[in-house]
């Protein structure tokens, strides 16, 4: 019996934020929205580097959620949680519970391939694929057998690159190479070919950190209509820029989840001291 006590004591103190606060379950912000992806003392360790420490955390369905927090305190990490996209970091170790709809992301019967069309990922820096801006977005499509023949792939092709807002630029050149693209319109095209497979989540990692402020503002006013069709989840280190465009905001701090909760209450009167000062520039 004084053993399990003492267990719980460590576990509970392994779980603290720095400013003494535990952030459980239970605690977590009513959504809005039904909930899409729950998380349940996720932990995760890079080999013997424990990088992520019980994040409990309810993403809402067809609403943005941002992660904030300084470089290096985990909020990619667990993004990649979400997909599992760490699975491909070899000496990466997962416990806890990732569900969608209910359903475990890590249970050993899902299929990885499946699931990363599910839930789909912008990285920070656009990657088109070496082909046309046509073959790009059609990648998916093709490889998944979402089209039955050339007619629906078109379709499939021209819906997408319409919400990403890009089809009317590139309408009369879908065979030109998409390395040729402005690094904004190349963004906007990864977001079309994500689009593509039908996802149900996007996942977005400092989508914007590469381009000019024009092409911000043009990918920002995107996220804001995907919410419309997907749920979005985005990693920002710029603060203004996830007050703008979620409707949810998590702050990480070494490997925590420091405070989770709707934006405008995060941003305008968070509940945790080490939050106000990240938010007010005192760190970070």
């Amino acid at each position: 019996m004084v053993e399990a006590q003492a267990q719980a004591i460590v576990e509970e103190e392994a779980a603290r934020t720095d400013d003494g606060r535990t952030i459980r379950h239970d605690e977590l912000p009513e959504l809005d929205s039904p909930t899409k992806i729950d998380t349940r003392d996720v932990k995760l360790w890079y080999g013997e580097k424990q990088a992520l420490s019980g994040i409990n955390i309810n993403i809402p369905e067809r609403q943005v959620t941002a992660f904030i927090g300084p470089s290096g305190c985990g909020k990619t990490t667990f993004l990649k949680c979400l997909n599992r996209m760490n699975d491909t970091i070899e000496g990466v170790r997962v416990e806890g519970q990732i569900s969608m709809d209910g359903n475990d992301l890590y249970d050993r019967r899902i299929d990885v391939v499946q699931l990363r069309a599910r839930v789909g990922m912008v990285f920070q820096k656009p990657n088109p694929f070496p082909k046309s801006i046509y073959d790009n977005v059609a990648y998916g499509p093709r490889i998944h057998g979402l089209a039955r023949n050339k007619s629906e792939l078109d379709e499939i092709v021209a819906t997408s690159l319409r919400r990403a807002g890009l089809y009317n630029e590139v309408a009369d050149r879908m065979q030109d190479t998409a390395t040729g693209m402005s690094g904004g319109q190349q963004q906007r095209l990864c977001i079309a070919r994500t689009i593509a497979v039908s996802p149900e989540v996007i996942l977005m990692d400092e989508p914007c950190s590469a381009l000019d402020p024009i092409s911000t503002a043009q990918v920002e006013e995107l996220i804001d209509e995907l919410k419309e069709n997907y749920t979005v989840v985005i990693v920002t280190h710029n603060l203004q820029q996830a007050a703008r465009v979620s409707q949810y905001t998590g702050f990480f701090h070494l490997g925590r989840l420091i405070e989770y909760g709707e934006t405008a209450q995060l941003f305008h009167n968070p509940a945790q001291r080490m939050t106000e000062d990240y938010i007010t520039g005192r760190f970070g």
